[in-house]
């Protein structure tokens, strides 16, 4: 287990402790181009300086438009060198999104990556930003104007103090401040590195938007933790990760079922594995069915790890271990020094093997949700999580999770999880993947609606022959509607708000 007490107060002394034990080693690579951990800190201390001269003071938010790129790494970590807070942003997010976010947190700074992201240099246009004179990998970096009215928040001196707001709109659209600390970053990043046997002769993919908890926390700073060498691409494509699969680029892959599922639909069935020297690959983000996980692993030829995670918890709460694959689809077992609990309503806990709320404690759990103490208040009950999510644990720990509370279906009184409802529509061989909401109808009645994404020709009718078999009655879809692509958030989570936004009202 890692003792949090041993870990640095601040998430860029992983680079400098880095650069002063492995100066010469590689830490990230982008476009053909290697950087060193010593010309990371490098970057980092040209980048912190920079911040200097536009104003950048220890406490303020500094808000970063960004896509994956080197520019975006060093930033992240000289803002942290400098006490502030960093709220990492897609580019690729709506102007209004990114607006919202930026009413909410009132930033000292605005900064957009113009030089590795078009989508950021259309933010930095609308909003009047200037080029910033600085060389090496943060060239093309503009900033926005000096918000003179920003109040700095209060310095910590330990790992309490917090490192970045991520932005989460959970289920309900409406985006939410998760205040992460040093300490919870670094607790996740130390384990995540540890749990997946890292060391510093790996190499990683880095396409999981590290605006994204799971890209920041796990992959990146988990990556650079143990010295390895982390593989940047600003966005995903198939066709590039295959690519570096086949070429033996890559040691370690982490990504969603989405992105899994376009890589074997784009490789076709196989007979054999790919040859790679791949040694571990792993799923989370969102849920993983047991039709994906075994193509998955036939076409890798490696058992395709899960876990289980959210913003709130920096993220990891659980995965499966190295020296213990599952055949199931379970989340593993929580990481060490995480303590889980399964309650009902009430808040007692259920009996062994009953599904209930998962509540979660540990260094991992976030600080609260930045100016809004009533969210906060409802998320963490005395010492512990609430997460929203429902789960069950099986007889030697493990975790599985059912899905959300609030997208729990009613449907003549039984109850419907979306998450059962997937799995059975996904393992058709057509389906490339797809989303379950309930819609309303009177009386308190939900109806069941299935999204779906097909990889190929699929009727209406197959697709209910198909599920026939395999599901109750009541869980089967009254609705089927098929859909180009489902619409996605830039980690590949699927947006089920905007799927609701097509139902009749």
């Amino acid at each position: 287990m890692i003792d949090p007490f041993s870990l640095p107060t601040r998430i860029s002394a992983i680079v400098s402790d880095r650069a002063a034990s492995t100066p010469h080693a590689p830490a990230l690579a982008e476009a053909g181009r290697t950087w060193s951990y010593a010309a990371l800190q490098q970057e980092v201390e040209s980048c912190a300086e920079r911040l200097r001269g536009l104003g950048v003071r220890p406490g303020d938010r500094v808000m970063l438009v960004s896509e994956n790129c080197v520019a975006q790494v060093a930033l992240l970590f000289a803002i942290a060198s400098l006490d502030a807070w960093s709220i990492n942003v897609n580019a690729r997010l709506s102007a209004h999104e990114i607006a919202a976010v930026r009413a909410h947190c009132t930033p000292r700074r605005v900064l957009y990556t113009t030089g590795a992201s078009p989508d950021a240099l259309a933010h930095a246009a609308r909003d009047g930003a200037a080029a910033v004179d600085t060389a090496g990998a943060a060239g093309g970096l503009m900033a926005g104007p000096l918000d003179a009215a920003c109040v700095p928040e209060p310095v910590q001196a330990g790992g309490d103090q917090v490192a970045a707001l991520v932005y989460t709109t959970g289920t309900t659209g409406r985006p939410k401040g998760v205040m992460l600390t040093h300490a919870n970053l670094l607790f996740v990043a130390a384990t995540s590195s540890a749990l997946r046997g890292l060391r510093p002769s790996d190499h990683a993919s880095g396409v999981l938007p590290v605006s994204h908890v799971y890209g920041l926390a796990s992959v990146m700073l988990g990556t650079l933790y143990a010295g390895a060498c982390l593989h940047l691409a600003p966005r995903f494509s198939a066709d590039a990760l295959l690519a570096q699969i086949r070429g033996g680029v890559l040691s370690i892959v982490q990504g969603v079922p989405a992105m899994y599922a376009k890589l074997v639909a784009l490789a076709g069935p196989r007979n054999a594995p790919i040859p790679s020297r791949l040694r571990f690959c792993y799923a989370g983000g969102s849920p993983l069915d047991p039709a994906l996980k075994r193509d998955v692993e036939a076409l890798l030829g490696l058992p395709l790890h899960n876990g289980y995670g959210l913003t709130e918890s920096a993220p990891t709460v659980s995965q499966t271990r190295l020296d213990a694959p599952r055949a199931d689809t379970s989340v593993g077992l929580p990481i060490p020094g995480v303590a889980v609990r399964i309650v009902d309503a009430a808040g007692t806990d259920v009996a062994p093997g009953d599904a209930g709320e998962l509540w979660v404690r540990g260094p991992n759990v976030m600080a609260g949700y930045y100016r809004d103490p009533q969210q906060t208040a409802q998320a963490l009950r005395g010492g512990w999580l609430a997460t929203g999510d429902v789960a069950r644990r099986d007889a030697d720990g493990a975790l599985f999770v059912l899905g959300r509370i609030k997208e729990l279906i009613i449907r003549g009184g039984f109850k419907v999880y979306p998450l059962e409802v997937e799995a059975a529509l996904n393992a058709h061989p057509r389906v490339l993947q797809s989303a379950v909401v309930g819609m309303p109808l009177p009386a308190g009645d939900e109806e069941v609606v299935a999204f779906v994404e097909a990889a190929g020709p699929l009727g209406d009718d197959a697709l209910r022959d198909w599920l026939r078999p395999r599901l109750a009655p009541y869980k089967r879809p009254a609705r089927i509607v098929f859909l180009d692509a489902l619409p996605a958030a830039p980690n590949g989570k699927i947006l089920k708000s905007r799927l609701r936004q097509r139902l009749p009202a």
